[in-house]
């Protein structure tokens, strides 16, 4: 009786085949990295349009936005005695956060142990799922490099204006400052052409924190060749002038510039509640222009 032998596949025909797939694989990685890339984008934006949301909640309630960072100090422009809780934590109870805003003692300094539970938080709203820090808390240490205390990192900051935020913590020319407190009617270049918040990444801005500015910290720099800077930087940006070219995503890694892992750009929080990518493109003019309240520049909203 004749039996058919069965074919089996040879050697160079099963490479054939693993080379396809492994060509198909290629093929379908940076669509769904891609994919992958727009939906944690679309969180980010989110984040933001839930801050921005929180912000007017904030004024509607207080009048005003919340302080960049509340602090004493014993003149204008003085380094800071504390309490230094930011912008960020202020809004908590308007971030469905009141728990956490409840184990806060606002009155004290960020660094009393009363505080040590709250401050090393990590709070999702207050993260761009894009950035992969090593940690989601940090250390703070002051100028002698004695640790001070934990805190919780975020990816968000305040924009506090044109002028460096370490430097001219009471100068701000923009929305969040120390003790800021800026109501609506005083952004007279319109709401929608004034930056309140943006983006920074752990890899080029590793300490920065929803907490506030850490009282008597520093946050030192990734490029050794900078200066180190202070305790505002921490929950603070500032575009700098528009010589200085500190536009989004600028190559001069400053810590307390804004930075992010999009290909889009980086998001912001306008004073409008809106939500925009710039670019790296942006002209410096502009740049500088988008970051102050009632600097009476007029802008092309084609940016």
């Amino acid at each position: 009786m004749f039996t058919p032998r069965r074919r089996a596949f040879t050697l160079i025909e099963l490479l054939v085949v693993i080379a396809i797939i492994a060509v198909l694989i290629g093929l379908l990685l940076p669509a769904v990295q891609k994919v992958r890339e727009t939906a944690s984008r679309l969180k980010c934006q989110n984040n933001l349009k839930q801050i921005g949301l929180a912000m007017h909640n904030f004024h509607g309630r207080q009048e005003t936005f919340p302080d960049g960072f509340t602090s004493g100090a014993p003149s204008v422009n003085a380094k800071g005695t504390g309490p230094g809780w930011g912008w960020a934590s202020q809004l908590l109870p308007e971030l469905e956060q009141a728990n956490v805003a409840n184990t806060i003692t606002f009155s004290l300094d960020i660094t009393n142990s009363a505080n040590a539970a709250a401050r090393v938080r990590s709070l999702p709203v207050f993260l761009c799922p894009s950035d992969s820090p090593t940690t989601l808390k940090f250390t703070v240490a002051n100028s002698a490099g004695t640790a001070l205390c934990e805190v919780g990192f975020a990816n968000y900051v305040g924009v506090g204006g044109t002028f460096e935020v370490t430097g001219f913590p009471d100068s701000g020319n923009g929305v969040l400052y120390r003790n800021s407190r800026v109501r609506i009617g005083a952004i007279t270049d319109g709401t929608s052409n004034t930056l309140m918040v943006g983006e920074r990444t752990f890899k080029k801005s590793p300490q920065t924190t929803w907490v506030g500015a850490v009282t008597n910290s520093v946050n030192p720099p990734t490029n050794p060749s900078y200066d180190i800077e202070g305790p505002p930087t921490l929950c603070l940006t500032n575009t700098g002038k528009a010589a200085d070219g500190r536009v989004p995503n600028n190559p001069m890694d400053h810590v307390e510039d804004t930075n992010s892992n999009h290909s889009q750009g980086v998001n912001f929080l306008l004073c409008d509640g809106s939500v925009r990518a710039i670019q790296n493109t942006i002209k410096p003019t502009i740049w500088e222009a988008l970051g102050t309240r009632a600097g009476g520049e007029v802008i092309n909203g084609d940016y």
